[in-house]
């Protein structure tokens, strides 16, 4: 996989939920390459973080989801290559943005007293209120009573009012209760802010202090400040602005301008800071908070060219979506009936999303649909354009799931246990279909499963989650017949077709850790039989096996004890080749 180009490069992605009056963290920390024309195989339990994993580089997260940290970075050259026509409009908004942006420059000069003069406020600020440690003890004491007050409210739904009026009264009276409590810490908090405060204000010894140096930087930033900005950075801002032009140009004239005035803000912002916009990485990470960079990289006099640096985990237009959602990226789900809607034929459902994401007309949209439908194997295709989603089998409803998904030629496709709703025989069919499919049209697979087998059958390559991290990663043959962590380890134990006659079916004892909390040390050390002390103290870091494969266990560290795989896994080529008949 080293000489493919990494279609999309994950980065210490962290994604979070809000439930309950709590914050769940799914995925912690996951960093990832897919390449371009591999299939890669996410696999581990249920709730391991497989789903949520995808959803966030198909933009399908939950409404209560959020990205907390990291960065999906796609690199598609034909999303990101953009052309921009230089028409009055356009050369009228680089001149007034240059303009601006040389005017905002002079901030540079004085940043460093810029930053002395914020964190004199902030000092400032510190010594006026609560220290750290008793925010963060007044916080976790209303975050402990908001959850017990909502775990008392979700208990009073249960209740029948007919049978139950007793516990209703009981529970509304202690819901009550909780809300005093909650009055009266945020009144304990109060009064220890302003006593706090008092203090602050009697200390003249600070607060002459204080004032003193305040004058001092702020003389000193406004003689700064006033300071013209050489010819260099004035040429680093002309290019500015025609990135502004680029990364705005594909939106309609409002939105473009209501952007663009965006980017200028949080640029003066980034000036002010001292930010080094001559670095590239540091300039997008200032645009991204508004939309992706498109960076400059040459013009003509009548076209602007640039590259786009499109980080999924920042986009946050529905519009930008579109074009990656479907055209870029395309899922095929569990259940097809889920995907399909029961009362529009399959036809219209294909012709649709072509004609929604390419310019075509109707009736090329239907051509075009009738050979997917040939392509993914329903026979007698013309005549069965027409029916309705219930009129086909289960295996040919996924077909045609298959079909839409690939209708916009996408560079991705992730399947998510695309197989499990369907009996064995469909199974290796659809499962031959993705394969061959993929060497015509060229995408990448994303498989999420929790079926070796299948695993087994369509993976180049396997990443094992457990607790929303991955724990191991490497080739298909690597990960099967050299597992290093003793998670891979159970789940190859607990596979049936390795079960001897006679014997017990291996199953993982205990259950994953608790998401809400924060886990101390590697996640499933209360579920490994070969844990060791400071599985319990200290997470461990990722080690290299190979080239192309790494597992997160400290096992592989050189002063741990040596450990035999287990024995159900021993020989274990053998057991696959034959079972799975690879």
């Amino acid at each position: 996989m080293a000489d493919n180009k990494v279609l999309l490069s994950v980065k210490d992605l962290v994604v979070k939920f809000r439930v309950r009056g709590r914050i769940l963290t799914a995925i912690r920390g996951i960093s990832l390459d897919i390449y371009e024309n591999e299939s890669i195989a996410i696999v581990g339990e249920s709730g391991s973080g497989k789903s949520v994993f995808t959803k966030t580089f198909a933009g399908m997260l939950d409404s209560n989801g959020f990205i907390d940290n990291g960065s999906l970075v796609f690199n598609d050259d034909e999303l990101n290559d953009t052309y921009v026509t230089l028409n009055d409009d356009f050369k009228k908004s680089i001149e007034e943005y240059h303009t601006k942006l040389n005017e905002y420059a002079k901030l540079e000069n004085g940043s460093e007293t810029y930053r002395s003069i914020l964190k004199l406020e902030s000092a400032k600020k510190a010594h006026s209120n609560l220290s750290e440690e008793q925010e963060r003890d007044f916080e976790k004491r209303m975050q402990n009573l908001k959850f017990e007050r909502t775990e008392l409210f979700n208990l009073k739904q249960t209740f029948d009012p007919k049978n139950e009026q007793d516990k209703i009264k009981e529970t509304t009276q202690q819901i009550a209760d909780m809300d005093n409590k909650i009055k009266r810490l945020e009144a304990e908090k109060k009064k220890a802010v302003s006593e706090q405060k008092r203090k602050a204000a009697s200390d003249s010894d600070f607060n002459s202090k204080y004032k003193s140096r305040m004058q001092q930087l702020k003389s000193k930033y406004d003689q700064e400040i006033a300071q013209e900005i050489p010819v260099e950075t004035k040429e680093r801002n002309l290019m500015i602005a025609k990135e502004i032009v680029l990364s705005t140009a594909r939106m309609t004239s409002h939105t473009r301008k209501k952007q663009a005035n965006k980017l200028l803000n949080a640029l003066k912002e980034a000036m002010k800071l001292g930010v080094n916009l001559d670095d590239s990485s540091e300039r997008s990470a200032v645009f991204e908070n508004v939309t992706f960079l498109v960076r400059y990289i040459d013009e003509t006099p009548e076209k602007l060219h640039g590259m786009g640096m499109l980080n999924l985990a920042k986009l946050k237009s529905s519009k930008d979506w579109m074009h990656i959602r479907g055209g870029r990226i395309a899922t095929v789900f569990q259940d097809p009936m889920t995907s399909l809607n029961p009362i529009i034929t399959i036809g219209k459902q294909i012709t649709s999303i072509i004609m929604k994401h390419q310019n075509v007309t109707e009736i090329e949209a239907r051509e075009r649909a009738m050979k997917l439908m040939k392509k993914v194997g329903i026979p007698n295709a013309e005549n069965r354009f027409d029916d309705y989603p219930f009129q086909y089998s289960g295996g040919m409803r996924q077909r045609i799931v298959i079909a839409i998904a690939l209708s916009c030629q996408p560079k991705i496709l992730i399947c998510d246990e695309p197989t499990t709703a369907l009996d064995v025989t469909i199974q290796a069919q659809i499962l031959k279909l993705l394969k061959d499919l993929q060497k015509e049209f060229n995408y990448t697979i994303v498989f999420i499963t929790h079926d070796l087998g299948v695993v087994a059958n369509i993976a180049d390559r396997v990443a094992v989650l457990y607790a929303g991290q991955i724990v191991e990663l490497g080739k298909v043959d690597e990960v099967f017949y050299d597992p290093r962590h003793p998670y891979t380890w159970a789940l190859l134990s607990s596979l049936p077709q390795l079960a001897q006659r006679n014997t017990e079916l291996y199953s993982i004892t205990g259950t994953p850790p608790s998401l809400y909390n924060k886990i101390v040390g590697d996640p499933f050390a209360p579920r490994n039989p070969y844990c060791m002390k400071i599985d319990t103290l200290k997470e461990p870091p990722m080690y290299q096996v190979s080239e192309t494969h790494f597992a997160k266990t400290w096992l592989l560290d050189p002063r741990s004890p040596h450990v035999e795989k287990p024995e159900a896994i021993q020989g274990i080529h053998e057991k696959l080749m034959k079972a799975f008949n690879i």
